[in-house]
């Protein structure tokens, strides 16, 4: 039987500023590999350094030109992605099997919680079938990405808030040749990611409050 005074406990917040990609997800797997049944969920806010990353089955040739950035092969689905400052990365560590819930909820979680998100700035955002992430009419805004690893998730969500998007210029977005992407201040929205981040965690806490209902 779940212990229902752990399930409905809030998740830790901790937000963490920009850190270094590689510390950062070899922290996740460390919390996901020592969690109990008993450990509390936490959500992280925070920015990265410069980086390219590519999912498990990520081809690289989507990687054009990385430069001086560097490229990290991950244990993440998707394919490859940017992560740099002005970006809103939000990881939820969550034990899905005490939530009770499944891979696609914990993503229409994350996608959702940025609809709402946005929206709050006038910003009329959408998913699409087949393509995880959020979109404003044919650019993409949040990019989703996860693991689920002895029943919890890692990895999460990348916001464009006010970054420089040239380095996303240097790949396939996604394994999307072409793909526009696009953030919050050039559609007038606002672009302290501490008060973005304070917006998204209300909508990703009510995700994921419903979704375990």
């Amino acid at each position: 039987m779940r212990d229902s005074s752990i399930i409905d406990r809030k998740p830790l917040v901790r937000q963490l500023g920009r850190v270094p990609y590689l510390s950062t997800w070899q922290a996740m797997q460390r919390f996901t590999d020592e969690r109990t049944s008993e450990t509390p969920d936490e959500i992280w806010f925070l920015e990265h350094d410069p980086v390219f990353t590519l999912g498990m089955n990520a081809d690289p040739a989507h990687v054009l030109v990385a430069g001086n950035i560097p490229v990290v092969k991950v244990d993440r689905g998707g394919q490859v992605t940017y992560h740099g400052p002005g970006q809103l990365v939000v990881y939820p560590l969550i034990d899905l099997r005490r939530a009770a819930l499944g891979v696609r909820d914990i993503v229409t979680a994350l996608e959702q919680a940025v609809i709402l998100c946005v929206a709050r700035y006038g910003i009329a955002a959408t998913t699409r079938p087949k393509a995880p992430g959020v979109y404003v009419s044919e650019a993409k805004i949040a990019s989703v990405g996860i693991r689920v690893r002895r029943g919890a998730s890692y990895h999460g969500l990348a916001l464009n808030v006010d970054m420089d998007l040239e380095p996303f210029q240097r790949i396939n977005p996604c394994g999307y040749e072409g793909l526009t992407m696009t953030q919050l201040s050039a559609l007038n929205g606002p672009t302290d990611l501490s008060c973005v981040a304070a917006d998204l965690l209300t909508d990703l806490t009510s995700m994921l409050s419903r979704d375990r209902v």
